[in-house]
């Protein structure tokens, strides 16, 4: 069971390429991080894998994209979503004039028989969301519209979340409760793919990850080995390795996830 990019390229518009030669794997209860500077092709490769490039005038141009050895390119977002995969786009998209559980029903479109028990799991997840269960979402905290739009992605079950720029505007402390939760979600048995500028974060909690330049897997794999590269230290994490903390996270051999 794994999320498979072969050989893939991506181009908006009238020729404007995004991801060239790009090769990419992702399993379940595992946490991939994606980190790269901006125009990158960071959010190319999540919005490939729900299914929406072409609501950004986007197309897959070469390549193939499977999830658990079925072809993925072409399928609809709803398809996707079917298949146990989920995305949270950057920007959370929240339903601000619904209340926080209406967003949370809105997520269950492919769960509906299953509603009330994936409430009760998501506001065990999440308590804050039970206690604000009643009120508009739009009044909620930057950090806890954060949460809501990962909930509301949990709602459909998923093997898979893709999360975008998660902890983008948030505070520290904030950022610490993101990253908690991602590393809840390894726990539970779920993938998660993770696209970050703030590497740091990314890398501490991921297996494994990837770095993108220009739309080209630059480097890849264990996300320890990636931190501690001094390339990586000096573009995304502001500053040498033997300045940060080591945090203890997998590790595999340099270049394993990228063959």
């Amino acid at each position: 069971m794994m999320i498979e990019i072969a050989d893939v390229a991506v181009r908006y518009g009238h020729g404007a390429t995004a991801v060239e030669g790009l090769r990419m794997r992702a399993a379940p209860a595992r946490v991939t991080a994606i980190v790269g500077g901006n125009g990158a092709g960071k959010t190319t490769v999540l919005r490939l894998l729900s299914g929406v490039l072409g609501a950004h005038d986007g197309r897959c141009v070469a390549g193939e994209v499977t999830v658990d050895g079925h072809a993925l390119l072409g399928r609809s977002p709803a398809a996707i979503v079917r298949r146990g995969i989920t995305h949270v786009p950057e920007g959370r998209h929240v339903f601000g004039s619904l209340t926080v559980e209406e967003n949370l029903r809105a997520g269950a479109t492919t769960q509906r028989s299953s509603l009330p028990a994936l409430l009760a799991e998501a506001y065990a997840r999440f308590p804050i969301l039970a206690e604000r269960r009643r009120q508009r979402a739009g009044l909620l905290s930057g950090g806890q519209q954060q949460m809501l739009a990962i909930a509301r992605g949990l709602m459909s079950r998923p093997r898979y979340v893709l999360l975008d720029e998660p902890t983008l505007g948030l505070a520290p402390l904030m950022v610490d409760q993101i990253r908690d939760i991602v590393a809840d979600l390894r726990a539970s048995g779920i993938g998660v793919v993770i696209v970050e500028q703030n590497a740091a974060m990314a890398l501490s909690v991921a297996d494994e990850g990837y770095v993108l330049e220009q739309g080209r897997t630059t480097l890849s794999g264990a996300a320890a080995v990636l931190r501690d590269d001094p390339m990586v230290a000096a573009l995304y994490l502001g500053g040498s390795a033997e300045d940060r903390p080591t945090f203890a996270v997998g590790r595999c051999d340099i270049g394993t996830w990228a063959s």
